[in-house]
């Protein structure tokens, strides 16, 4: 009985590490894919790919019975995914162009911040602290914003991945009020197909286009990293801690993962590291601590980020896998 307590506990400690590393890891991975691959087209190969992978895995080992759902279950998975890898997922890769990865990391970090925001919507008064930590990061977010870039093109990238962190947040929101399908993993394959088809839809309406020749192979290795590790391993660690983890610890990536991205950033692409990155991120995983320290928060269906790698609707702390 010791043992297999002692056993269960290490795994948990592994599965924690690799989902602090992987999804910490993302945000690297698509700076590197979107250097010759057009962001959205990235975005679209990469969860396609993931989706048919997962799928096919789910009919190999339970048959057609994983996808039973209702039509109205269907579109509930279908909107997350739009709204989560569509906008959230690929307005992240457009904004890390123009922006570090360390500080796109940062800037995703207040996601649970607006997810307390917008239970005033619904009259969910949050705890006092809960206020505190959202006030407190949402500082961070704004002196990050405010002094993170420098130039247009920053400027620019910052607001991009502030509207696609805002996307991320309404999905994850609206996806523990409205129907989903019960399997968790055939939702993240549904959310995965869909968000996939809307990124090649959005990436040609915005003129993207495909150049096979231009595509380097550091950028293909860098999107098969996202696939197999960011979306499959990472995601399917994930589902395993939901399950066999306290709650209050999982939820402790939301602001592990920006700190690996800044990590990363700096070691393979060189970002520098400035003091107000330093200083403004630190304020928003401040905040954000506050507010999942004070919540009791409840594993909401799982169905990235992304970061948005980018596969999940949380509501564990809010967070997003890119």
């Amino acid at each position: 009985m010791g043992q297999n307590t002692t056993d269960n506990r290490l795994l948990v400690w592994v599965a924690l590490g690799i989902v602090y590393v992987v999804w910490g890891s993302t945000y690297l991975g698509i700076a590197i894919a979107v250097e010759t691959i057009p962001p959205m087209l990235s975005g679209a190969m990469r969860f396609v790919t993931a989706g048919i992978l997962l799928g096919g895995f789910l009919l190999a080992k339970n048959g057609t019975a994983a996808f039973r759902m209702t039509r109205r279950e269907f579109v509930g998975a279908a909107v997350a995914g739009l709204l989560l890898l569509t906008l959230g997922n690929g307005l992240l890769a457009v904004a890390e162009q123009h922006i570090s990865t360390g500080l796109a990391a940062l800037l995703v970090a207040s996601v649970p911040l607006w997810l307390v925001m917008f239970r005033f919507v619904v009259r969910d008064r949050p705890k006092t602290l809960t206020l505190a930590g959202v006030l407190v990061g949402l500082a961070g977010v704004a002196a990050l914003s405010l002094t993170g870039g420098q130039g247009a093109n920053s400027t620019t990238g910052i607001i991009v991945v502030l509207i696609g962190s805002l996307s991320w947040a309404v999905g994850s929101f609206l996806s523990s009020r409205i129907s989903m399908p019960s399997n968790p993993f055939a939702a993240s394959t549904i959310e995965m197909l869909v968000g996939g088809v809307g990124l090649v839809v959005l990436g040609a309406g915005l003129g993207e286009r495909f150049d096979l020749a231009a595509v380097s192979g550091r950028s293909w290795a860098g999107l098969a990293y996202l696939i197999l590790v960011g979306s499959l391993v990472g995601f399917t660690s994930f589902v395993w801690l939901l399950g066999n983890a306290p709650i209050s610890l999982v939820s402790t990536y939301a602001y592990v993962n920006p700190a690996v991205a800044v990590a990363l950033g700096a070691l393979v692409l060189s970002e520098p590291v400035t003091l107000r990155i330093l200083g403004g991120g630190l304020v928003i995983l401040i905040g954000v601590a506050l507010v999942i320290s004070t919540e009791r928060k409840r594993p909401q269906s799982v169905g990235e980020s992304l970061d948005s790698g980018g596969d999940v609707r949380l509501g564990v702390g809010g967070g997003q896998e890119p």
